[in-house]
């Protein structure tokens, strides 16, 4: 069972964006090592913002495998985006010890501003990487699952389950502004200086942070797409397509939304720990809503219900964003809703949905006029009952 679990993540299209995202890894690295007039060089400065870009797509991934698999609408996403980045802060952190401005070996600058005696008991041990990384699984994945039990086992869905993980996020927001819970307040943790004892201004640490997401981002496609394919997967899409059926027909509907919310906030959370030493900064901005809500668009623009969809959109979304903030910063919101509306009014599947829906269809037209006239269909040709809609199977 195992091994067929294995062979489902590697099967088909997913094999082949891992293998993609397996060769960008390795690729960057040795084109950033060509000399500087190749035209094929990668820049030094490039590196982590083409690595944020994967960060921001693995987020995308979380936020389909429930929305797109499940049917859960989640606004509040970057809550374990962010809580995953906290975590690998405080480690960040703890590693600056005496170099920072006050020289204190013990407390980070801003509990000296705070006029902190010692480090609250929630500090401690993050000074360990091995702690910190179990802190990014275990944060998120703890509080999703709280929140999970309580909401899906009070059957909480739709726009009502939306609208309580927007406030849920926006709650955290403000708790995390505030200078007595201990994370900065409203600058947050930056001057960053190494991980694992290695500069992380060096190139060839930015280097290694980008291949570790770009793997990072391959295994949670593979993730994704092995759950999807398992018959745990197939119950979840008839969760999202007709959950009352589904509860009819004697499953437990509310362990299935459980397992998967849990699973994607620890995948958010992965995405925020690896977002964090390559941007070099966290505030609590990262708990904004509105980020959550730019996931959700990401996963709309690029395909819902896709494996290569979130990529796609994660990537070319942000790279839009970077773009157009650094030249026409005050028309980014614009496009950005404007993107929303061509892509829900003309490309209701997306980008990479409408194009293997166009493509199937290509595909059994020429089969169609290849069949000799007057022949009618095997049965084998028709597509079988409740079939999913094309670009949602894959």
């Amino acid at each position: 069972m195992l091994g067929r679990f294995f062979l489902n993540g590697l099967a088909g299209r997913a094999g082949l964006i891992m293998a993609l995202l397996v060769a960008v890894a390795v690729a960057v690295p040795l084109l950033n090592a060509l000399p500087d007039g190749n035209p094929f060089h990668v820049a030094d400065h490039l590196v982590p913002v083409w690595g944020r870009y994967l960060c921001y797509a693995l987020l995308a991934v979380a936020v389909n495998l429930v929305w797109g698999y499940a049917g859960i609408l989640s606004l509040g996403h970057a809550a374990f985006f962010a809580l995953g980045g906290y975590a690998m802060a405080m480690y960040l952190t703890r590693q600056i010890g005496a170099r920072g401005v006050y020289a204190d070996a013990l407390l980070p600058d801003f509990m000296v501003r705070n006029n902190y005696t010692e480090l609250p008991w929630y500090w401690l041990h993050f000074d360990h990487f091995w702690y910190a990384a179990l802190m990014v699984l275990l944060v998120p994945g703890v509080l999703a699952f709280v929140f999970g039990w309580l909401a899906f086992r009070s059957r909480v869905s739709g726009v009502y389950l939306s609208i309580i993980t927007q406030a849920f996020t926006y709650a955290l927001m403000l708790a995390f502004r505030r200078e007595e819970m201990g994370f900065g307040g409203d600058t947050g943790m930056n001057n960053f200086r190494d991980i694992l004892g290695y500069d992380l201004a060096a190139p060839a640490t930015r280097l290694a942070l980008f291949s570790t997401s770009a793997i990072a981002l391959a295994l949670g496609v593979f993730i994704v797409a092995a759950l999807v394919r398992s018959k745990f997967g197939k119950v979840l899409i008839a969760v999202r397509d007709a959950e009352s059926r589904t509860r009819f027909l004697g499953y437990r509907v509310e362990g299935y939304k459980l397992t998967v919310w849990t699973l994607s906030a620890v995948m958010a959370g992965v995405a925020g720990a690896l977002y964090v030493p390559q941007i070099g900064i966290l505030n609590p901005l990262e708990f904004d809503p509105r980020s959550s809500i730019e996931a959700v668009i990401w996963v709309a623009i690029g395909g819902r219900g896709t494996f290569l969809g979130p990529v796609v959109g994660g990537v070319v979304v942000n790279g839009l964003k970077s773009f157009l903030t650094a030249t026409y910063a005050d028309i980014w919101l614009f496009v950005l809703g404007g993107l929303f509306i061509l892509v829900t009014l003309l490309l209701p599947r997306g980008i990479v949905g409408t194009v293997g829906h166009g493509w199937s269809a290509l595909r059994q037209r020429r089969a169609s006029s290849r069949a000799a006239p007057g022949t009618e269909p095997t049965r084998g040709d028709d597509p079988p009952s409740g079939a999913l809609q094309p670009g949602l199977a894959e």
